[in-house]
């Protein structure tokens, strides 16, 4: 088809838009041929490429940024990794070594301002470091010392999440000013082995639980957990990115030797079928969003270098009239 229209203008509550119809846009409207078309609900089924391998094979690591300039740290290959490595859409670069080796943390924030918490070093971590790019840097510990845990948010406004301490699952949640870690409300399910994405005012968790393989979503508002919609397949060990509205669940373990390629699409209500990862794969990392993710290593056997980048399908349209006249 051929736009009509390149500028956008106010129409009831949509706009007028020059938006290529091979990608529609929810809420957009578009005149061609004599018709008015709507993008009507956006349909997610992705699409998974071979991107850069990392240059240290490893799993249980964190991972945070965007595809284009994604951050991965920490983790293990038999043993404990400091190594921190910087992507930029295309390879992997060595970046500044963590100040404590360790595996099963949590990740948050930018390539140029990471954050990472918890995880173990042979007994269970509260460390956390902030990262400017270059160099880590040690922060304050969590209140709480933890691993198998989940994180998002920024180096200023963190989100840690659940995980285990010395003993049973958590369902802890501490909140990070970019000085000091405060509790925030708990989750409704303690959990550890799942993943998380979104802000500290928007968080969302699914996943987890040692070979359980959990369906449950909770959605937090910077105050509360809630339930959100469940994972079609249930799973632990897995990868999230995205935001509370707009996210991807990636690969995991449905059971301690069957690793998984299950993407999933969240709308902020239910998640529905994305497209599969070419490796199937747990204890990875997830960065990025839900149109533009990120997996970074994980494990199926042995560690893995595997990266994928996932771009999301076109959205769906409807024709909404022909008018009696053209424009």
């Amino acid at each position: 088809m051929t736009n009509y229209r390149d500028a956008k203008y106010t129409f009831p509550t949509v706009t007028f838009s020059g938006v290529a119809e091979s990608s529609p846009v929810e809420g957009n409207i578009w005149y061609d041929s004599g018709k008015y078309y709507l993008g009507t609900s956006q349909t997610f089924a992705g699409v998974w490429s071979s991107g850069g391998n990392l240059a240290t094979a490893r799993y249980m690591l964190a991972g945070a940024g965007t595809q284009s300039a994604g951050l991965s740290m920490g983790g293990w290959n038999g043993s404990y990794l400091a190594t921190t490595e910087e992507y930029d859409g295309t390879s992997w670069s060595s970046g500044g070594s963590l100040a404590t080796a360790r595996r099963a943390l949590a990740g948050a924030g930018t390539q140029s301002a990471g954050l990472c918490f918890g995880g173990t070093t042979g007994s269970v971590s509260a460390v956390t470091e902030e990262y400017d790019g270059a160099c880590w840097s040690s922060g304050v510990s969590l209140a709480t010392a933890r691993d198998l845990l989940a994180g998002c948010g920024t180096q200023s406004a963190g989100l840690s999440m659940g995980g285990t301490p010395d003993g049973p699952e958590s369902n802890v949640t501490e909140e990070y000013d970019g000085t000091s870690w405060a509790s925030g409300g708990n989750l409704g399910t303690a959990n550890s082995y799942f993943s998380g994405c979104g802000t500290q005012s928007a968080g969302l968790c699914t996943g987890g639980g040692p070979s359980i393989g959990r369906t449950a979503t909770e959605e937090y508002d910077g105050t509360c957990w809630s339930s959100g919609g469940n994972l079609a397949t249930g799973r632990y060990a897995l990868g999230v990115a995205g935001i509370q509205s707009a996210a991807i669940a990636m690969g995991g373990a449905i059971s301690t030797e069957a690793s998984s390629a299950v993407t999933e699409d969240y709308n902020g209500t239910a998640w529905s079928s994305g497209g599969a990862m070419a490796t199937a794969r747990q204890y990875l990392a997830g960065a990025g969003t839900r149109s533009a993710g990120l997996s970074i290593g994980g494990r199926t056997g042995s560690a893995l270098a595997v990266t994928e980048e996932y771009d999301s399908g076109p959205g769906s349209y409807e024709e909404l009239f022909t008018p009696s006249g053209g424009l």
